[in-house]
């Protein structure tokens, strides 16, 4: 028949082999955590930036909505000062009417009048700041007003 061999290990190798084998998992162990730390301070420093990209980003858009808003009261600023103008040369000319004038151009002045007045409905959210563009006209581009 077939002879079986059994080996007997002694209590001392046995102790020595689980050791060898403790040892090879502790150094496997450690050079993962190795590894991980490295990784988490890779993640650490990426987020380190991104954060200080939001920040930065975020202040420029700040900066940027207090321009615009500074800048749309300067314009209504502007446009209710212009509104005031307009007021007040439409009296002064209408204070004129008491000089002789030719009866053609006191019809033309009428007519123009008379077309202003049904033209403030549409410019006068314009000029307070309301609107970008007078109702029913449409914006034209810069470039169109340079030519």
């Amino acid at each position: 028949g077939r002879v079986i061999i059994k080996v007997v290990l002694s209590p001392k190798f046995a102790i020595r082999r689980n050791l060898k084998l403790l040892i090879s998992n502790m150094a496997s162990y450690l050079a993962q955590e190795i590894q991980l730390a490295k990784q988490h301070e890779e993640i650490l420093s990426r987020r380190s930036v991104l954060l200080q990209q939001m920040e930065s980003h975020l202040r420029d858009k700040d900066a940027e909505q207090a321009w615009h808003t500074q800048e749309a009261d300067a314009a209504q600023k502007r446009n209710v000062s212009l509104l005031n103008d307009i007021e007040v040369a439409a009296k002064h000319l209408q204070s004129r009417e008491h000089l002789l004038l030719h009866p053609e151009i006191v019809n033309l002045e009428t007519l123009y009048w008379a077309k202003v007045e049904e033209s403030i409905p549409k410019w006068e959210p314009f000029f307070l700041g309301k609107t970008q563009t007078p109702i029913g006209l449409k914006k034209k581009s810069h470039q169109q007003y340079s030519t």
